[in-house]
């Protein structure tokens, strides 16, 4: 990324060997995720020129010496937090807001261009829109090496943001009614999440009728265009007038945040996982969240601990809970990467996915 909202460009260039601390990754794969679009939009802070990409699973070629025994021939998922598991998050179970991540993550410029200039990498440093990077040891987890890099790739974020979401941050009941608005590849994740928990009903609400459609083979059981009938009054037909005992907000968007809000019935959970623009807020009725006791609950990375729960995923993958080989949308090369911003911004694919050979 050169320029925001400009065509990202293709071009060759340097790439530090690993210290101590450090992993040379070559790259498997890696999704196109709709937060590397909001850095690309402008939307998070991380000025250009850059190299984006954050979900990413590879293959060590070398690494320093490092705390985590990582060698060459390990497969790894990149973690787009770094766990330092030093610090009072990480020693408290919740790495996910570990205090020293952006400090790990941006704190060194292993790429520079061919004029010598550096270009900053993407969240945790990972850079997985370069086929090969030098990253902190503390944004790698080692993974079973019989697992596809492809599905895997998915884990480094959607799928552990959007499974972990239910799971972890909302802690979903058996037998609940669930709504998630929004149903790309988060979403989605969060449908199968619901769908693992045990959820008794799992409404999916999108424009796009080709993602609504998408949610019934994950899980949902009711499919909501909320441009021709009302949520609120969908919600509460099916639970005899309460609301939803958890919704799910997945796109970022404050009038959204607060229609999950609304949907929710007096006691249950609203759980924010998608990011606006660090310039947006949200307006909640002040009296009516504690008379009502009603539960906001926002989340980073699902609430996941990485180091444990990628592997997790992966085991449930194995055993047929979680369908990472349908999210896929499309496989591509590096040179089709703005041909995948353009169809995640215009809604045509759950993920798309970049293979490296």
């Amino acid at each position: 990324m050169l320029e925001n909202n400009e065509p990202m460009v293709i071009e060759d260039v340097n790439l530090a060997d690993p210290g101590d601390n450090e992993v040379h990754v070559k790259w498997g794969a890696t999704g196109v995720c709709h937060s590397d679009v909001s850095i690309w939009q402008g939307k998070l802070p991380l000025p250009p020129p850059a190299i984006l990409g954050h979900e990413g699973a590879g293959v060590v070629v070398s690494a320093g010496k490092n705390d985590y025994g990582l060698k060459t021939g390990d497969h790894v998922i990149g973690s787009f937090v770094p766990t330092c598991g030093e610090c009072f998050y990480c020693k408290n179970d919740q790495a996910f807001v570990c205090e020293k991540a952006l400090e790990i993550g941006m704190g060194r410029f292993p790429f520079s261009r061919q004029d010598g200039s550096p270009l900053l990498c993407g969240p945790g440093g990972l850079a997985t829109f370069a086929e090969e990077t030098v990253v902190h040891e503390a944004a790698l987890v080692k993974i079973p090496e019989d697992f596809s890099l492809e599905q895997a790739a998915l884990v480094g974020c959607g799928v552990t943001t959007g499974v972990g979401s239910v799971l972890f941050a909302a802690e979903v009941k058996a037998g609940s009614t669930c709504v998630v608005i929004g149903c790309g590849g988060v979403g989605q994740a969060v449908i199968q999440g619901c769908r693992v928990a045990g959820a008794e009903q799992i409404i999916a609400v999108d424009l796009n009728e080709a993602k609504r459609k998408a949610s019934t083979t994950f899980g949902a059981t009711h499919t909501v265009n909320p441009n021709d009938e009302d949520l609120g009054e969908f919600v509460k037909g099916l639970t005899d007038g309460r609301g939803a005992d958890y919704a799910f907000e997945v796109v970022g968007v404050p009038v959204l945040q607060r229609q999950a809000y609304d949907i929710t019935r007096p006691g249950g959970s609203v759980i924010w996982v998608g990011i606006p623009s660090y310039l947006d807020e949200c307006s909640v009725p002040s009296a009516l969240l504690p008379l009502e006791n009603k539960r906001i609950i926002g989340t980073i990375y699902g609430s996941a601990n990485v180091r444990t729960d990628f592997v997790k995923f992966i085991n449930f993958a194995k055993e047929g809970k979680l369908d990472l080989e349908g999210m896929v949308s499309q496989r591509i090369k590096l040179e089709d990467v703005n041909d995948a911003f353009t169809a995640m911004l215009e809604g045509d694919v759950i993920r798309s996915v970049i293979t490296y050979d």
